[in-house]
């Protein structure tokens, strides 16, 4: 229409007349004095795009708002690139403990004098993480574990026989254990063995078992271990004592971390190793897990 427009300009004077104004009366309107024409299609055209863009601007911030709200509702692990790596720790089933046998008085009875656990030793021992293969020469027969099974832990025939002795005379009852292989190649075995009374048990610990430099007996593939000073002592479990230790470089086959563990009526024996390099972190996990079994 504005081609068409300009084309018949030359040939035709066409004049806007202004319609009249009630308090005046009505004027001509000359050529000079007629109204603007309408904005060209160009004009509108960037008008439209101008709404366009602005009109994305507002849903792009709305769209990114509504992303960081909910990056900031989700937990860290959720957000790709944002995972917090494992610090090694393992997965573990609900941990709860057994059941105390009827009329028994309770752990923390007073006419519990003698320290007794009077639940089944076999559901004291700790149960193996997710993903972990059953040792199933722990098993033992109905779940007791025979002594000279426990004996061939250590290094050497003449220790295991000391040791064998030694829980002779301080009138072993029975033995409780278990053991698994993690996916990483980390072995562990917990052994828990019971006595008559936690006088019984004390009186082992502290005259063989309680050394602060190094385990007085020697495990297999740990002839050299000493106490190891970066067990945090502030993870603490009542009623119960430790004594960790790790085996020394040069490492053998496997590096060994073992841990006694002293509560009431019980020694306990927690051995961890790995080819490389057995982590502090499962270790650590494992041991005070299983202290707060017993404790």
């Amino acid at each position: 229409m504005t081609e068409q427009t300009e084309q018949t300009e030359p040939t035709e004077q066409r004049h806007l007349v202004v319609p009249p104004v009630p308090e005046a009366p009505p004027q001509p309107v000359t050529p000079a004095s007629a109204p603007a024409p309408a904005p060209a299609p160009k004009d509108r055209r960037v008008l439209w795009a101008v709404l366009r863009w602005t009109a994305a601007v507002v849903v792009f911030a709305v769209a990114g708002a509504g992303t960081a709200y909910g990056i900031t509702r989700m937990e860290r692990t959720d957000v790709p690139g944002l995972a917090t790596e494992s610090d090694g720790r393992w997965e573990y089933p609900e941990i709860v403990k057994p059941p105390l046998p009827s009329g028994s008085p309770g752990p923390f009875a007073e006419a519990n004098t003698a320290g007794s656990h009077y639940a089944d030793l076999r559901g004291l021992v700790l149960p193996a993480p997710e993903g972990a293969t059953p040792d199933k020469a722990l098993v033992g027969k109905d779940g007791w574990l025979a002594t000279k099974d426990f004996l061939a832990a250590y290094e050497s025939k003449g220790e295991g026989e000391t040791v064998g002795a030694l829980l002779t005379d301080h009138g072993l009852r029975h033995i409780a254990a278990r053991g698994w292989t993690t996916t990483d190649g980390t072995r562990t075995r917990i052994y828990l063995l019971q006595f008559e009374t936690a006088a019984v048990a004390e009186s082992l610990e502290q005259d063989y078992f309680s050394s602060v430099m190094a385990p007085p007996y020697a495990l297999k593939g740990a002839t050299q271990s000493l106490m190891d000073e970066d067990f945090p002592t502030k993870v603490a479990v009542e009623d119960v004592r430790r004594y960790p230790y790790t085996e020394t470089k040069p490492y053998g086959a496997e590096h060994v971390r073992q841990a006694y563990l002293v509560s009431g009526d019980i020694l306990a024996l927690v051995v961890q190793s790995r080819k490389g390099g057995a982590g502090a972190m499962p270790f650590q996990q494992t041991v005070v897990l299983q202290s707060q079994l017993l404790g």
